[in-house]
């Protein structure tokens, strides 16, 4: 029975960048990374707006707030240096009208007590010279947030995980995990052949994303107890035509909802070129992955209270991502929760639970996080 050092479950952005780290910092050490898709990053990490996010609307003191800031400086560093495509074009947050603006110095505020740098109030004349065609009385212009190819980077991740000495393994479903004398005996089944097999692992890593709780649980953690229960929310993306796209030269957003549920149907420009209306933020009980195209009006007409130039028929169905939150229907905002569980008598076993955005942003400084939880620096969030 081959034994690892370390198990990761999940080979999404952040699972690939804790291999990455893992694999750094312990040169020499075995590592496993259990995914179940034929490839990584095939729910959460491949259906976002792939945006870089700066970080100013999370609560003071949160892991969101703290990783969102550290993570966007060594997201923007590490693309640089391996070549990763992206763009650091900037983000308008706009007020649509007087009754906005008050909201806007709120989120100012709470940027700059979250360290977040680059941030600055607009008037609508200087809105208007960044963006003559957007209708805004005012915004905040976050210079530090931007787009990543997302694929990219997960390639790139997963090269230097490898290097490292980890090795991937993909079409393999994770069936039960069970403590044994000095770790635990990993079951699991391969897609293809839909054989079983086992193996054992010293540590184990729950970066599942979408899954994530459904792992915790097979492990004996009682999820509702432990404020682990996971609800899907979906966002679904429009397109804008493409003799639109090019009238629009950064990320434009509304202010976000109050709870942070979402942060409202933004536009976001992508490395191609294209342009995205959304996400939008409903609770669903299945992860279902269709865009329903009677919805293109309700974008529309959100969309165009600040791109007064739109039409109906600009606006075409696109993609739609699910995300795995720890915040219920109608609940307080929650954070990540990077939690060390020998507490609950399962030592070496780590769980990231409820890795929603900014996760993407933060991807780097998570893995940071769970490095120093190995090396006993933290114990849990």
């Amino acid at each position: 029975m081959d034994t690892f050092d370390t198990m990761i479950i999940g080979a999404g952005v952040v699972g690939l960048a804790v291999a990455r780290e893992v694999a750094g910092r312990w040169p020499g050490s075995s590592i496993v990374v259990l995914e179940q898709h034929a490839r990584f990053g095939q729910e959460t990490s491949s259906r976002n707006s792939e945006v870089i996010h700066a970080g100013m609307y999370y609560p003071t003191g949160s892991l969101k707030a703290r990783l969102c800031v550290e993570g966007n400086r060594l997201l923007y560093d590490y693309c640089r240096d391996h070549g990763v495509a992206h763009a650091r074009m900037g983000k308008l947050i706009v007020a649509r009208d007087e009754s906005e603006t008050s909201m806007l110095e709120t989120i100012l505020e709470q940027g700059r007590i979250n360290g977040v740098a680059g941030l600055r109030m607009l008037g609508e004349r200087d809105v208007r010279r960044m963006e003559p065609e957007v209708n805004a009385c005012a915004a905040i212009y976050s210079e530090t947030t931007g787009v990543v190819d997302s694929h990219g980077l997960m390639a790139s991740l997963e090269a230097e995980a490898v290097s490292g000495g980890a090795v991937i393994a993909y079409n393999h479903c994770l069936e039960r995990i069970e403590p044994c004398n000095g770790g635990y005996r990993v079951c699991y089944r391969t897609v293809r052949d839909i054989a079983a097999g086992e193996c054992r692992a010293r540590r184990i890593i729950n970066c599942a994303g979408l899954g994530c709780e459904q792992v915790a649980a097979g492990m004996g953690i009682d999820t509702h107890a432990a404020g682990y229960r996971l609800h899907y929310c979906k966002g679904e993306y429009f397109r804008l035509a493409q003799t639109q796209a090019h009238r629009i030269r950064h990320l434009i957003y509304p202010p976000p909802f109050h709870d942070l549920r979402g942060l409202g149907i933004h536009v976001v420009r992508r490395m191609d070129g294209s342009v995205a209306l959304g996400p939008s933020a409903e609770y669903v009980d299945t992860l279902d992955y269709t865009v329903d195209p009677t919805r293109a009006r309700e974008f529309f007409e959100s969309a165009r209270r600040y791109l007064p130039f739109i039409r109906l028929q600009d606006v075409q169905p696109d993609m739609a991502g699910i995300r795995p939150k720890l915040q219920e229907p109608g609940g307080p905002i929650r954070d990540f929760v990077i939690a060390d569980e020998a507490g609950r008598g399962l030592p070496g076993v780590i769980n990231l639970m409820g890795i929603e955005s900014p996760g993407l942003t933060a991807c780097l400084s998570i893995a940071r996080m769970v490095a120093a939880i190995l090396r006993g620096e933290r114990s849990r969030t």
